[in-house]
């Protein structure tokens, strides 16, 4: 189907709302039937009729159906956010003494779920350098039941080979779940390339302004009704209507805002390249990043989020160059209208900074909607107080 299509017509029966443009948000917690049988058969299937909104709501439905299509998946489900979609797809995938491949540096949310809460159930984890096909075949053993793949991941973008790791795990009967926030469907379509479950998180590129949260989980129907029958529904994680109906507000100009984005990223991009204050410039479609062929194959487009290292001699530098922005905020997430930026000393005890570490220099930038040529302002005048 076509983009614009999905984003402006499907599933979106308008003869049945007074044919008002934007669809309405059906904030009901219950729905009514009319016999005994009708209740019934409700009970019994939920996941094909509307019986209490934890389950399904005609709006929540409208968001599925686009963004299932954008995947290219038969159905998807739609969480309150990004962890708790990652949080049911791994948990409908495992049991009692199973093991999972997973890359490493993944989510800090997907880290504490495999590091703090799988293991109480006798579930365990192996971590890997996902850059080689090779490091998945030495990492799998004969309980080896899900790989989870985070392509590329949000600070230093390592990629996967999406298509060789599918191949691999059915091979072998193994369940494979991507994170697809970095891409969104328009640019990255995991499930085209084998991939079982696609998971993204809406809050950023899909709802695009900064004001819901949301998770989205893709693949075949078999396995998402499976998902909804049970951790979907026990968790109790779906998304309520009013964001839902955010979310599809934010998909009109899903397409518009990436374009707008990714313009303006490359400015910065070029810009900082070049700067003598900065040692180098982490982003999957630079010429100079590691794996920018396998980007340029699995990837239609990168945007927004990238990584640079700042030369600094101590971690009081680089608080005052982030401290001294004045139009990048300085905040975790990104997708939205606004820029950010976040430094990677943030997440370490000043005595631990160690000037020698790349890591600790890292300054993870996200770029928004606003003119390039006025955060590139903005970064040369904290540049120049350095």
């Amino acid at each position: 189907m076509d983009i614009s299509y999905i984003i402006n017509e499907l599933a979106e029966d308008r003869e049945n709302y007074f044919n008002a443009v934007a669809p309405p948000i059906m904030q009901t917690s219950n729905f009514v039937f009319k016999t005994v049988g009708e209740m019934r058969k409700a009970f019994a299937d939920e996941y094909s009729t509307y019986l209490y909104s934890r389950g399904k709501n005609p709006t929540v439905d409208i968001l599925r159906k686009k963004l299932a299509a954008l995947d290219g998946a038969e159905d998807c489900l739609v969480f309150n956010n990004g962890a708790a979609a990652t949080f049911a797809a791994v948990l409908a995938n495992v049991k009692a003494g199973d093991h999972i491949v997973c890359v490493d540096k993944p989510y800090s949310w997907t880290q504490k779920l495999c590091n703090d809460i799988l293991p109480r159930f006798n579930v365990t984890t192996t971590y890997i350098d996902g850059t080689a096909i090779e490091n998945f075949e030495r990492a799998i053993l004969p309980n080896t039941t899900l790989i989870y793949l985070e392509s590329p991941n949000s600070w230093d973008y390592k990629l996967q080979d999406l298509k060789a790791v599918a191949e691999l795990a059915k091979a072998e009967g193994i369940i494979t779940i991507i994170d697809n926030s970095y891409c969104t469907p328009l640019y990255q379509k995991p499930i085209e390339l084998g991939i079982d479950l696609a998971m993204q998180t809406a809050t950023k590129y899909i709802g695009g302004h900064s004001d819901t949260l949301g998770g989205v989980l893709s693949g075949k129907k078999e396995m998402i009704q499976r998902i909804f029958n049970s951790e979907y529904m026990n968790i109790g994680s779906g998304i309520q209507p009013f964001n839902a109906w955010l979310l599809i507000r934010g998909l009109r100009t899903l397409p518009a805002r990436l374009d707008r984005i990714t313009a303006s990223t490359n400015k910065v991009v070029a810009y900082l390249k070049t700067h003598p204050k900065v040692e180098t410039v982490i982003f999957p479609f630079d010429e100079s990043f590691a794996q920018y062929q396998l980007a340029k194959q699995q990837m239609s487009g990168a945007c927004g989020l990238f990584t640079f290292i700042i030369k600094a001699d101590t971690i009081d530098q680089i608080e005052k160059f982030c401290e001294d922005l004045q139009h990048f905020f300085m905040a975790v997430s990104w997708g939205g209208h606004e820029s950010l930026i976040i430094p990677k000393c943030s997440g370490i005890q000043p005595a631990a900074f160690d000037a020698t570490n790349r890591e600790h220099r890292m300054l993870r930038l996200y770029v928004g909607l606003e003119d390039a040529d006025y955060l590139i302002k903005d970064l040369e005048q904290a540049f120049e107080k350095l």
